[in-house]
């Protein structure tokens, strides 16, 4: 079964990255080998939308759940949309981590637990308002 864990590094020793759409790197692991590829989270420095496009990339390799330590609401739907299971909560390395899945440790979830913008740093609602439409398209073009 092919997985995918967020990552702080390019190996299995490496810890679990806390965030799951800015994560610096996307372990995909296969469950029945222990062999794993890793990828540059290249959504990282995005504005927004970060979530969706790591969700996005993650389902387009085939992944069956994702393994991380928090998730965001757009990036939990996107997922589950792609019927990739969720386990949040996740620390330790990226290996203890399929460990805890292979063994049944862990159990999916089933609603993000961080809002919108939760890994952009800098602070309690940082990114808050950008991009959410809010003006009045009033154009007065002739």
């Amino acid at each position: 079964m092919k997985i995918a864990i967020s990552s702080s590094g390019k190996s299995l020793d490496s810890p679990v990255d806390p965030r799951f759409g800015r994560c610096a790197y996307f372990i995909i692991a296969e469950t029945d080998d222990m062999s794993f590829e890793a990828f540059d989270n290249e959504n990282l420095a995005l504005g927004g939308g970060a979530g969706i496009q790591s969700a996005q990339f993650v389902a387009s390799k085939g992944v069956t759940a994702v393994i991380t330590g928090n998730c965001g609401p757009n990036a939990m739907q996107t997922l589950s949309v792609a019927q990739v299971k969720i386990f949040l909560g996740n620390s330790g390395t990226v290996k203890e981590a399929i460990e805890k899945y292979i063994r049944g440790d862990i159990k999916p979830s089933s609603t993000a637990n961080v809002a919108d913008h939760y890994g952009m740093g800098g602070g309690a609602g940082m990114g808050r308002g950008m991009g959410r439409g809010m003006g009045r398209g009033r154009s007065r073009s002739m």
